[in-house]
């Protein structure tokens, strides 16, 4: 697996790579995964591909829509991962949840790494009314005692997964209230369960992981 070392990049310009990466693997038939990690700067809020258009009348903030699908997300005080990877190198991944799980599985992993048992969310009856991704729970996220802390998202594209997702590391509830008019509830973040690991920690224990699958 290829990783690509955590990167602080605006919300266009991060789009921008992931879709990149999604074209040229398909374009040289790559055959090994790639991992990337990054962050953004100034803040921002993506929309899923078929999400309708938000507006935010009290917050001046970056909106950018992404390929994958899901709603909206504040991209904040957290680490971003994309992964493309072929369908046929994952067991079963025709199969949407299996393909999340595999994906998904290398981050639980990690966390394992770090004395933390996550698990993968469950489906719950979803209300239209939460346009904040993180707020809705599917067999997609990844949580910790219940509580969401990963949200993902996919597209695929002629045998190839692009794959990307938050890993909350701490979030600006006013903020996400405000934008979203919502109670933000039912999440949690690296810094509530491990206090005492930097961000920069974090993301250098996350390489270091990666770089050896």
């Amino acid at each position: 697996m290829e990783l690509i070392k955590y990167t602080v990049n605006t919300g266009e310009e991060n789009m921008k790579t992931d879709s990149y990466l999604l074209e040229e693997a398909i374009r040289t038939k790559r055959s090994a995964p790639v991992f990337r990690l990054y962050g953004w700067k100034p803040k921002c809020i993506s929309l899923g591909r078929n999400q309708k258009d938000l507006f935010f009348n009290d917050v001046e903030i970056d909106v950018v829509r992404r390929l994958t699908g899901g709603r909206a997300l504040l991209h904040d005080d957290e680490v971003t991962y994309s992964c493309v990877i072929p369908v046929s190198a994952i067991p079963g991944g025709e199969s949407v949840i299996e393909s999340y799980k595999y994906i998904s599985g290398i981050l639980i992993n990690f966390f394992g790494t770090l004395g933390i048992s996550l698990e993968y969310g469950v489906n719950k009856r979803i209300s239209t009314h939460y346009d904040y991704c993180m707020l809705l729970s599917t067999g997609a996220d990844v949580c910790y005692r219940g509580k969401k802390i990963i949200g993902s998202a996919q597209f695929r594209k002629e045998g190839y997964i692009l794959q990307h997702g938050s890993i909350l590391f701490g979030y600006d509830k006013k903020l996400l209230e405000t934008l979203f008019n919502e109670e933000v509830k039912g999440i949690t973040t690296v810094r509530e369960i491990l206090p005492d690991l930097s961000k920069e920690d974090f993301i250098t224990k996350l390489e270091a992981f990666i770089s050896e699958l």
